[in-house]
């Protein structure tokens, strides 16, 4: 008996819209599927709103049928049908990595339609707190509820309606020149000489290091091509399209990285003649002595067991691309190039990362303009 009301005038575009005998209002629209939608307000203004909104959204073709559907529910969906197909493996790999252990945990549970820019707030803080950067986190979720207000899902972000808890820059710590020529010293006849020499003498990421093809090297023009770069994804290597476009680039070779390069070529083909039938045939240019990829992980394991014998400090393998940039920034090369050796999309990216450099030209254009200012010169001219 409760829902027997009275039908009220429409207005244009609505869908079915009554007043019930509790007094509350109800309208109802009719979905692609036949079934229909039923909805409830204290208003017969409210209500209009609830159904113009469905109606929009109806246009669209992604009516949320259930307004409980979670956060958990819409990140898996959008993980699925929107990021993956868009995004590098790598990419999704760490999204989703970011959905399941610290976004789903917090709000998991809240309904996407009934989450609060508050909710969205504590989540970043209580992260921030427990010492991590909550940063992707939150570049996660803005992504995921964009496209929840495209589709309707959302009638607005909440993401965006916050502020991220203030993270320290982090500070760039590259090899000194000293540093740099001790590391290279030290790595004089090592199996993996060369892949050191391209990192610190071209600024490459360690994937792109990795995922070198010798189709790329050109020894005639004495260049390297950045086309790919080597990733595990899944438990399977694989050569996946580089971080941005900008990222595919051609540059020329130091002689000293050119002929570690071919030193290298000769040093593997023995070790295929050694490994006879258990070689595997890549053409990629790192290997291991089997000729399969070199993994990442291990790959840092011995470059601080290098570092360690070596007597210098404890650095990331990424710490070469900075030295990389470091130092052809103090020898005075334009930023512009530097920028499009390491491949970055703008050159602002490059002069943010690198904004240390300034500092030291200004150190040593202090020194020269002193040894210019005391430079001793004849008392004949001087003015008594």
């Amino acid at each position: 008996m409760g829902e027997i009301g009275l039908v009220a005038k429409r207005g244009h575009g609505e869908g079915t819209i009554f007043r019930r005998s509790d007094g509350r209002w109800c309208g109802m629209v009719s979905l692609e599927d036949g079934r229909r939608k039923v909805l409830y307000a204290k208003s017969r203004q409210e209500i209009s709103q609830k159904i113009a909104e469905a109606l929009r959204v109806k246009t669209l073709g992604v009516l949320v049928t259930d307004e409980r559907q979670t956060v958990a529910q819409y990140l898996t969906e959008w993980l699925r049908d929107t990021a993956k197909p868009r995004i590098r493996p790598s990419t999704y790999t760490s999204y989703e990595s970011i959905v399941r252990k610290h976004i789903v945990p917090a709000i998991g549970r809240v309904p996407v339609r009934k989450l609060t820019p508050q909710q969205v707030q504590r989540l970043l803080n209580d992260k921030h707190a427990a010492g991590l950067n909550p940063k992707r986190m939150h570049g996660v979720l803005r992504a995921a509820l964009n496209q929840a207000v495209k589709f309707g899902v959302v009638p607005r972000n909440v993401a965006t309606m916050v502020t991220p808890p203030r993270i320290a820059a982090y500070e760039i710590e590259p090899f000194t020149p000293n540093q740099v020529r001790t590391l290279l010293s030290a790595l004089q006849g090592h199996r993996l000489e060369a892949l050191y020499s391209v990192a610190v003498a071209m600024g490459l990421r360690q994937g792109e290091a990795l995922g070198l093809r010798w189709e790329d090297i050109d020894f005639a023009a004495g260049t390297l091509r950045v086309r790919y770069a080597l990733q595990r994804i899944e438990g399977k290597f694989e050569l996946v399209e580089p971080k941005t476009t900008k990222s595919r680039r051609t540059l020329y070779l130091p002689a000293m990285t050119l002929g570690a390069l071919r030193e290298h070529r000769t040093g593997q083909l023995e070790e295929r003649l050694a490994a006879g039938p258990t070689w595997t045939e890549s053409d990629l240019v790192f290997t291991t002595p089997t000729g399969t990829p070199i993994d990442s992980r291990n790959l840092t394991l011995s470059f601080q067991r290098l570092l360690q014998r070596s007597g210098l400090p404890k650095r990331r393998f990424h710490d070469l691309r900075h030295s990389c940039a470091t130092l052809l920034l103090v020898q005075g090369v334009p930023a512009r190039v530097v920028m499009e050796t390491l491949g970055h999309s703008q050159i602002s990216l490059t002069l943010n990362t690198y904004s240390h450099v300034p500092s030291e030209l200004q150190r040593e254009a202090a020194v020269r303009m002193n040894d210019f200012l005391t430079e001793r010169r004849p008392d004949a001219g001087r003015e008594r």
